[in-house]
């Protein structure tokens, strides 16, 4: 059931979300972050179906893999729901077949540069493409390549971040690009911050820690618990040993596999000057140490040596709670912020 309220503020903040609900075709201009082990079936249909829109976390799924998970996802929800794709995934191109083949409405791509050819194939099929604009001459660049919609994320997000937050990235962004919806990723976990980016210029927002605690969410639950006690503070991007070998920051709760990435970078150097692994292939190693962390901490719920990632927005996270409940929480907040502000004027 959507989530409808009769609070005075609703048709400004509808107006305010029009167009990127309309892109998405959902009630609510409001992304689910695509978390991996996290943003299957159970969460993202449980988000669609509560008027939002939710997106499966392909990872490193194969293409097998993932046409089974899609036709899960909509044996659970009719409503439209999207398909994140990594564009270092050596399928992509066949992944982006399968999302087509199941008609899936948005493909979004992430963690690079989407390929000309993978985007072109994406619009081709009927799909609308949606890419990460980590800097405003990128979005720039996506915007000529055919992308129908960006995503802004700020470096307050969690898992991979970039190193600019999502409060200048709105400021460089949201006044310049008015060709394609925008929307805003990055810390945001309560309604008056959304509804700070809607009137900056942003069709809608995306967040992804914020649902972690979800009900429907198949998390572990003590890495749901993790969540509940954490402050902003415990939520840190972890740290590159050698500038030669460049590693996208990672934030994460800090624990002791937070601390062993950081032996791993450096055994993996190690292993590169004495000739054991080419560059690229060390490259791939440093990387792939957080898929296996991250399955350990969501999956099998060892919090202290897996990954336990979460943006900093995870302070506000203090309960679980059925997808539907989240939602309305943060569309009475920013209700209230506009019925507070009509008051005073």
């Amino acid at each position: 059931m959507d989530v409808l309220t009769s609070h005075p503020g609703a048709d400004t903040l509808d107006a305010l979300m029009a167009r990127g609900a309309a892109f998405l075709g959902t009630r609510h201009a409001i992304l689910g972050g695509a978390m991996s082990w996290v943003s299957e079936r159970n969460l993202v249909a449980a988000l669609s179906n509560a008027g939002a829109f939710g997106v499966i976390a392909c990872g490193a799924m194969s293409p097998e893999r993932l046409a089974e998970e899609i036709a899960a996802t909509q044996a659970l929800t009719t409503r439209p729901f999207g398909v994140n794709l990594i564009t270092m995934h050596p399928q992509l191109a066949e992944l982006v077949d399968v999302c087509l083949a199941a008609r899936v409405g948005h493909i979004v791509f992430a963690g690079g540069i989407p390929p000309g050819p993978a985007i072109r194939r994406a619009k081709e099929g009927g799909a609308k493409v949606i890419c990460f604009a980590p800097a405003f001459a990128l979005a720039r660049k996506l915007v000529r390549s055919g992308a129908d919609a960006l995503v802004i994320e700020g470096s307050e997000a969690g898992g991979h971040i970039g190193p600019v937050s999502l409060n200048v990235l709105a400021q460089e962004i949201l006044p310049q690009v008015h060709e394609v919806p925008v929307f805003v990723a990055g810390g945001i976990g309560r309604g008056e911050a959304m509804l700070s980016y809607l009137e900056m210029g942003a069709a809608g927002v995306q967040l992804g820690t914020r649902f972690v605690c979800a009900t429907e969410c198949v998390a572990h639950p003590s890495f749901k618990r993790a969540f509940i006690r954490a402050a902003a503070r415990d939520a840190m991007p972890s740290v590159q040993v050698d500038a030669s070998f460049p590693v996208i920051p990672v934030r994460a709760l800090q624990n002791a596999g937070t601390r062993r990435f950081m032996e791993h970078q450096l055994e993996v150097i190690r292993r590169f000057q004495v000739g054991e692994l080419s560059k690229d292939a060390a490259q791939l190693e440093i990387e792939h140490f957080w898929a296996g962390a991250l399955r350990r901490a969501v999956v099998e719920g060892d919090i202290e040596n897996g990954s336990v990632m979460a943006g900093q927005s995870v302070g506000m996270v203090t309960r679980e709670q059925p997808a539907t409940e989240i939602i309305a929480e943060l569309l009475e907040q920013a209700r209230a912020a506009l019925a507070a502000r009509r008051g005073r004027s």
